[in-house]
């Protein structure tokens, strides 16, 4: 981060501003600086310059001091949640083995084992403890490597991507123009910061920028809303469920009109839900497509009509490609779904493994696979038709969850909703709905449901055979749907409704 840690110095010494707002107060740019030179001063006791800096993470200034700090020391950022697990943070040690690591103490407490870099121990960022190795320090190990943030690991093992400096400030910078976004903006960032995309869209867009970065310290939708109003953030990005919820606290007051966009990307996204939220908060919703590995490759823009903006996943950045491709691997044309390839500036340089970057599987022309299935119109505009793998096979019949999903949302009292299977000894798997009620909407009864679903015209082999209504769908640690989690919740309910009626009547709701 040095570019940008060096232009971010540069505006400071020009005239000092605000740079962060979170749950602390509000922290100028020399404040920030002064607490980096102090960390970067205890990260290198012997003067040994650079190394690779393990951070908590937490939404606040400390996660941008730190990132300061990395940059005034020519090191290489790795960011981790408070919320990880020992057994995963052990992991990340495996596969980053930092010089340093800085967090609270009672999270070194918990994740204390094998790994942990020794020689020095000091008191920095108002009591928060930073551990750093003595001897020397190789970056180069990370070929270019600037940021390495950790999947949110709701499936398997989180992985570490290790993204570079150009490919950050690329996803920016195109994002910057998209939403219109201009020097001294504020933007807020309400998804965890241990997210590679918060991280990118929230640190780096506003150090960039050279604005306030507003930060509600934990996920609380009407404290989002109101601090985002208060201090007249211009833009954020989030995920589906967050943008829903803000939508309902917002009780539409159209608290947001000052906000020029929310981008709403990684998960289930249906057009009528956006629409209400988008209403509620008085500000435009745009969906787009990205991933970790590419940072915000697709978007629409403000100023597109209600179908391109929530209806369809916008446009690949200029610069990058984005391609549907069949079973031989021969790009398909527009109106055709495939499964989508990308490549371009914002590329990942690959995965952090064993304390050095593992290149990414590429086709033989550079394009990275992204597992999900993809359909472009000729327009130039693109719709994530869902994941290769989101299907639950019913007596050899496979059901695609994102369509059921699609046309559930669709009914006018459903919030959100999650499709999982159930287990089913004849068939393998039956398809089950979790679904949360618009407010004062009550519960939704399967009949209620799939007489929507006939309505809709989807086909009756695809409709849920078990409906449970939930406060709440199961979220990943960045707010994501967690599928695991949704799969795991079904399988529960599904268990309770069978001790109530063994004879397996369709009657599933609760």
């Amino acid at each position: 981060m040095r570019q940008t840690v060096r232009e971010f110095q540069q505006r400071a010494m020009q005239g000092d501003f605000t740079a962060v707002i979170d749950d602390h107060g509000r922290h100028t740019a020399r404040d920030l600086l002064d607490s980096a030179v102090a960390l970067a001063e205890a990260m290198t006791p012997d003067g040994t310059p650079g190394g690779t800096v393990l951070v908590q993470a937490d939404n606040s200034w400390r996660t941008v001091a730190a990132t300061l700090a990395v940059g005034l020391t020519g090191g290489v950022l790795a960011v981790v949640n408070r919320h990880t697990t020992a057994a995963e943070f052990g992991a990340a040690l495996d596969d980053i083995r930092p010089d340093v690591v800085v967090a609270e103490p009672s999270a070194l407490r918990e994740w204390h084992g094998p790994g942990m870099p020794g020689g020095g121990n000091a008191e920095v960022l108002d009591g928060w403890t930073v551990l750093s190795a003595r001897g020397p320090r190789d970056v180069t190990r990370w070929k270019g490597g600037a940021v390495i943030g950790f999947t949110s690991g709701s499936t398997g093992r989180p992985k570490g991507v290790v993204q570079s400096e150009p490919a950050l400030r690329y996803a920016c910078l195109r994002t910057r123009e998209i939403n219109g976004l201009g020097p001294g903006d504020a933007v807020a960032a309400v998804v965890p910061l241990s997210s590679t995309a918060a991280y990118c869209f929230g640190v780096c867009m506003s150090l960039m920028l050279a604005g306030p970065l507003v930060l509600p310290g934990r996920w609380d939708p009407r404290v989002a809303v109101e601090r985002m109003a208060e201090h007249r953030a211009r833009w954020t990005m989030c995920v589906p469920t967050m943008a829903l919820q803000m939508g309902s606290a917002a009780s539409g007051s159209k608290a947001l009109e000052g906000v020029r966009s929310i981008t709403v990307g990684g998960g289930p996204m249906d057009r009528g839900a956006l629409a209400r939220a988008e209403r509620s908060l008085g500000t435009r919703i745009l969906r787009v497509f990205g991933m970790s590995e590419c940072l915000g490759h697709t978007s629409p823009r403000p100023d597109d009509p209600e179908e391109i903006r929530l209806g369809r996943d916008g446009r690949p950045f200029p610069g990058t490609e984005l391609r549907a491709v069949g079973a031989e691997g021969i790009a398909l044309g527009p109106g055709e779904t495939g499964r989508a390839q990308v490549r371009g500036p914002s590329l990942f340089l690959g995965y952090a493994r064993d304390g050095a970057v593992e290149p990414p599987a590429l086709t033989p022309d550079g394009f990275l696979s992204t597992g999900d299935l993809l359909m472009t119109a000729p327009d130039g505009t693109v719709t994530i038709m869902g994941r290769e793998k989101d299907v639950i096979i019913r007596g050899g019949r496979n059901l695609d969850i994102t369509e059921i999903e699609r046309a559930v949302a669709s009914h006018p009292k459903v919030a959100r909703v999650c499709v999982a299977p159930v287990p089913d000894p004849l068939l393998g798997e039956r398809p089950a709905v979790l679904v949360v009620p618009e407010a004062d909407a009550g519960d939704l009864r399967l009949d209620e449901i799939t007489a929507h679903l006939e309505r809709t015209g989807l086909s009756k082999a695809k409709w849920p055979e078990f409906a449970f209504t939930v406060a709440e769908l199961p979220q990943t640690r960045v707010g994501k749907l967690d599928r695991g989690g949704a799969r795991e919740l079904v399988h529960d309910l599904y268990e309770r409704l069978c001790e109530a009626h063994p004879e397996h009547h369709r009657l599933g709701d609760v």
